[in-house]
């Protein structure tokens, strides 16, 4: 969607009366009231005597005392000093600047961000059933928190035991069953198998049951399974030095070794 066109200014009272309007509605830094008014007009004379006049008012904050202003809120509200260093700079305040008033701010206030974490993270999460570890860092680390802080708000709360990663939502969740043929029909034999549910951190301990009926079920074969592997690459396995190449690519791929050496002499 286009931007509507506004309409310029004729004088510079017109500028005066943007900026007092802007000004009416919130705080602005410098920068962003000069972004304003230069869509007002393209004198680039009006804009600077308006700003110099309304600066020398009190009408617009100095960038610094606009950043304590910020920090203050910012701090308030549980934000860390990182989101709200991120945000002055993005609103146009310098990068001493900013760090200076949110410094004095911790001072003033007496600020401690490890503190403010833990106070942030009880107030956000009475239990973390519906989040995860991940989830819960990044929200945290957006807001302003390094992970050391994180960690240390993590320590002290009450149901800090609940909280599981991704992955171990995932492996809660997962159907030994399905988890299995899904490898199988990737290709994968027993072993290879056994090893990547357990790096998924899914229960394996009905794991030799599992794979029993579903052999029994003809569901899984692992000896055609470990030829149609071989098959689908290209070793010539009447070269000795080709044969040993595939023997080792198909015992990666987690075949033991009477499937494989089925696979490597299927006329024996």
């Amino acid at each position: 969607m286009l931007q509507k066109e506004l309409r310029q200014a004729k004088s510079i009272d017109n500028v005066y009366n943007s900026a007092y309007w802007h000004l009416a509605q919130q705080d602005y830094t410098i920068a962003e009231i000069r972004t304003k008014l230069e869509r007002k007009t393209e004198n680039q004379e009006w804009v600077e005597t308006v700003l110099a006049d309304l600066i020398g008012k009190n009408y617009i904050k100095s960038d610094f005392d606009f950043a304590v202003h910020f920090a203050e809120s910012a701090f308030s509200n549980e934000h860390g000093k990182s989101a709200i260093a991120r945000k002055l700079r993005a609103r146009g305040v310098a990068v001493t600047e900013a760090a200076e008033a949110i410094e004095q701010v911790m001072y003033d206030e007496e600020i401690d961000q490890f503190e403010l974490a833990a106070s942030r993270l009880r107030s956000s999460f009475q239990t973390f059933h519906s989040t995860t570890k991940e989830k819960v860092y990044s929200q945290f680390t957006t807001k302003g928190f390094s992970r050391t802080e994180i960690d240390h708000a993590l320590s002290l709360h009450p149901e800090k035991d609940t909280l599981r990663t991704k992955l171990e939502v995932n492996a809660e969740k997962a159907d030994l069953n399905k988890e299995i043929m899904k490898l199988y029909r990737k290709g994968k034999g027993k072993r290879l198998i056994l090893n990547e549910l357990r790096t998924k951190l899914i229960d394996v301990e009905n794991f030799e049951n599992e794979i029993y009926q579903l052999e029994e079920a003809g569901d899984i074969d692992f000896y055609q399974s470990c030829l149609d592997v071989l098959n689908k690459k290209r070793y010539d396995i009447n070269n000795r030095t080709e044969k040993s190449k595939a023997y080792a690519y198909l015992s990666r791929k987690g075949f033991d070794s009477d499937q494989i050496k089925e696979a490597l002499n299927p006329s024996d």
